[in-house]
């Protein structure tokens, strides 16, 4: 039951990790991203691959985070200057590609079959132990990614990019030029969303294609929206409310002992996406937002 527990825990903060990344894009810069899965499969591989031709976690972690980054630079400056549906196209698309990619490209991903062996950095200390020292590392990441999401956002750079968000052609009159300061959030969550991906590949030891679906996207902005869109703490909330609800629904089946595996999950979802009703109705703003009489 311990195990289990911090198994939940560990896979609570790496989506908090995405969370707070989708968060800084959206909730302060106000991105729409749909393509988050991609940065986060391309820390997976970058820190899984890398890891396993150095041996060093560091050189490791720090490809899961760079990488990210300098791809959603050029994504960033072809798609910024699209209309808000038109860049939730192009970022849904670059999450497809990039997945397309791993399945293509055998020689350096291994394709459907899978990246096994991929190291563990606490294997040392034995399977209980190690998990709980890799929780204290997921903890320790997302307090660091929450510090440095913090300061930017409270800083007159996270000013500008609210600015931006709320009116960008207010904004461009007093001399404020938009393109640098979204590019450079694009950037920063593009590196947490790496961070996660190599914390992701690292615990499970294995990685598919299949793990990096939009569906995860689609997850992560649940959880946000859930949160609060632009809270801090909600990142975490929301976070916690989508794993206990993907988790706790596993559950449900016990009640249903006729129900097939493959209908189940369309229950799953079907329940998760009427809670998100729900809260959209009573609760727009999220866990840490303000409340809104119906």
């Amino acid at each position: 039951m311990f195990s289990y527990l911090v198994a939940i825990l560990i896979i609570t903060g790496i989506y908090a990790l995405l969370t707070q990344a989708l968060n800084l894009q959206y909730g302060f810069a106000g991105l729409i991203n749909f393509g988050l899965v991609g940065f986060f499969a391309i820390g997976a591989y970058a820190s899984a691959l890398v890891t396993l031709a150095t041996h060093s976690f560091l050189a490791g972690f720090t490809s899961a985070m760079l990488l990210p980054a300098l791809a959603a630079c050029p994504l960033a400056l072809l798609a910024l200057r699209l209309r808000d549906d038109y860049l939730a196209i192009v970022t849904l698309g670059f999450g497809e590609i990039v997945r397309i990619v791993i399945v293509s490209e055998e020689w350096l991903t291994n394709g459907l079959r899978g990246l096994p062996g991929i190291p563990q950095p606490f294997a040392f200390l034995g399977r209980g132990s190690a998990e709980t020292a890799y929780l204290g590392l997921v903890i320790i990441c997302n307090i660091l990614a929450l510090a440095l999401v913090a300061r930017l956002t409270r800083s007159p750079f996270g000013r500008l990019i609210e600015a931006i968000r709320d009116d960008e052609i207010a904004a461009t009159t007093l001399s404020k030029k938009p393109t640098v300061p979204k590019v450079q959030v694009f950037m920063v969550g593009a590196a947490i969303s790496g961070l996660a991906g190599a914390l992701y590949g690292h615990y499970l030891s294995y990685l598919v294609p299949d793990q990096f679906v939009p569906l995860v996207t689609f997850y992560v902005w649940m959880a946000m929206i859930l949160g609060g869109v632009g809270s801090l703490p909600g990142a975490f909330l929301g976070a916690t409310v989508l794993v206990v609800l993907l988790e706790g629904s596993r559950f449900i089946r016990d009640l249903f002992p006729g129900i097939m595996e493959v209908q189940m999950a369309s229950v799953r979802l079907a329940l998760i996406g009427l809670v998100l009703i729900i809260f959209i109705l009573f609760r727009p703003s999220g866990i840490m937002g303000a409340r809104t009489r119906p």
